[in-house]
């Protein structure tokens, strides 16, 4: 039987013995109560709120403009409907850089004002202070590395990172640097497969991909592109299982269409 379904709920233990037992881990990101619902239903590992949730949420270019405040909103919202799923909640950008003080006191605020299970942030060492601070207080947490999104106009471009040996071998130190700190869990983005797979396979913890390849321990996408809600990003790790921009665009265009025939609501639908 795998760990995955042995379980009434995932926490950081049962992610671990996922890993040792080579069993893949799915994770998804979540940023309402309905959609978490049917998720966890349908038996998803991990739940990640995303400051993803700029883009996809609130229409912003990039993930900076989220706040700590909307944030805690989203993942109070997501923990509410989250009965066996683990729920971790990015730590936004601003709130965590530079000062390992503050990083503590964002992440004590996310656990306790939300409900959240673990927090996310970006970065290498010059995060680890952070990760150790964080993780002495008894809060989990999940790192990442490659394409760190917070940091865009620093990288300038989107495209996949770690191709050139010197920040292969970076990323790999700061991998086992980011392990050492305490990280319970790593996402790596968009990076070379044959790299995902090396530092899955050097790391203890677990590895989580989007577009790293099929080597890591487990995959991530984001909700709105895997239901194809949103259409204009198709990166080549994407797959998209359904259609929701089309079919949700043709429901509403049924039910304009009857309202203003007259078809809606028939004798049926009133009192």
């Amino acid at each position: 039987m795998s760990v995955h379904s042995e379980i009434k709920r995932v926490t950081t233990h049962t992610l671990q013995k996922m890993k040792e037992r080579g069993e893949k881990i799915s994770m998804l990101t979540a940023y309402d109560y309905s959609f978490t619902k049917i998720f966890d239903e349908a038996g998803i590992d991990i739940l990640l709120i995303g400051d993803s949730a700029s883009n996809v949420i609130a229409g912003h270019e990039t993930t900076l403009p989220i706040t700590l405040d909307q944030m805690i909103f989203l993942a109070s919202s997501v923990v509410r409907a989250a009965r066996r799923c683990f729920v971790i909640c990015d730590l936004p950008f601003g709130t965590y850089q530079g000062n390992s003080k503050e990083a503590l006191n964002s992440s004590i605020r996310i656990m306790k004002e939300s409900g959240a299970h673990a927090v996310k942030l970006e970065g290498g060492a010059e995060v680890c202070e952070s990760i150790a601070r964080i993780v002495s207080a008894g809060i989990p947490v999940m790192g990442h590395l490659g394409l760190t999104p917070q940091s865009i106009y620093q990288f300038g471009t989107y495209s996949v990172r770690a191709k050139e040996e010197a920040e292969a071998e970076l990323l790999i130190r700061n991998a086992h640097a980011v392990q050492e700190a305490g990280a319970f869990s790593l996402v790596l983005e968009k990076i070379p497969a044959a790299l995902g797979k090396r530092v899955a396979e050097e790391l203890k913890i677990p590895v989580i991909g989007i577009g790293a390849g099929m080597h890591v321990d487990g995959q991530v996408l984001v909700m709105h592109d895997m239901l194809g809600i949103t259409k204009d990003f198709s990166p080549r790790f994407l797959r998209r299982y359904l259609n929701l921009y089309d079919e949700i665009k043709a429901a509403a265009g049924q039910y304009i269409a009857d309202v203003k025939s007259k078809d809606f609501p028939n004798e049926q639908e009133q009192y």
